[in-house]
């Protein structure tokens, strides 16, 4: 055991992703008020959790770092109430490590070492387990409030995607609104569509992706032209297959 905490940067990081997951794996089994008391506790302890490993807030860095493991760790609560008794003990052992692994790549990220594509699919993992989460908890809860439901977790993402993009401050709140727009068109979209199991969800994660890459690829002097026809073909490809999958 000494000999991993060795080889471990940050043996707290990983204490961090275990009680984390602990929470996760007792709100796929509590009734419903006990999941909303496990996602406040999530959120407390995952937030101050992080500032703890991560250190004071430094403007360069962006602030919504400070809460993507708390809200992967809320997605994950939700998403995994889908499963049923021996998937959900299998998927313990992957969520531990999906929550470590957030945590460890924003411990990365405030030491200067940027693991980029790490941040970025753990971005698109939160919006996916979200939406999943959310229509399987609320089947019933009509298209509009599900959707805010998942805008709501989605802000941490798409902040985070732009404070990574070097977008600080209002600048980077203003793009986190025009990327959870996108999001939400997308998502209004798919509401009129009753496609089966998680390919809604998995549509909807697609195009959070498609627009932050289109965004950091126009951010670095690409011509807009070739962007929009690169990640919006994308995007249709997503939705054709939604399409067909619907028509199946």
């Amino acid at each position: 055991m000494d000999a991993l905490r060795r080889r471990i940067e940050r043996p707290e990081a990983l204490g961090l992703a275990l009680v984390l997951t602990a929470l996760a794996a007792y709100g796929w089994l509590a009734p419903p008020f006990w999941v909303a008391v496990t996602v406040a506790i999530q959120l407390a302890l995952g937030g101050f959790g992080t500032v703890w490993l991560v250190g004071a807030a430094q403007p360069r860095l962006g602030y919504a770092r400070y809460a993507t493991p708390s809200v992967a760790a809320v997605s994950l609560t939700l998403a995994g109430r889908l499963l049923g008794g021996l998937l959900q003990l299998a998927a313990v052992p992957l969520v531990m490590l999906l929550l470590f692994g957030i945590v460890w790549a924003e411990l990365q990220v405030a030491a200067g070492r940027t693991p980029r594509l790490t941040v970025d699919l753990s971005l698109v993992g939160i919006v996916f387990a979200a939406a999943a989460g959310v229509a399987g908890v609320f089947p019933g809860l009509s298209w509009p409030p599900a959707l805010v439901l998942v805008l709501v977790i989605a802000a941490i993402p798409a902040l985070r995607a732009a404070e990574l993009r070097g977008r600080y401050g209002v600048e980077a709140v203003g793009q986190a609104g025009l990327h959870l727009l996108a999001v939400g068109q997308i998502g209004v979209a798919l509401a009129l569509l009753p496609l089966p199991g998680v390919v809604g969800p998995a549509v909807l994660a697609l195009g959070f992706h498609a627009w932050a890459g289109a965004a950091e690829a126009l951010d670095s002097g690409a011509r807009p032209w070739p962007v929009v026809i690169e990640f919006g073909s994308l995007a249709l490809l997503g939705l054709v297959v939604a399409l067909l999958l619907r028509g199946g």
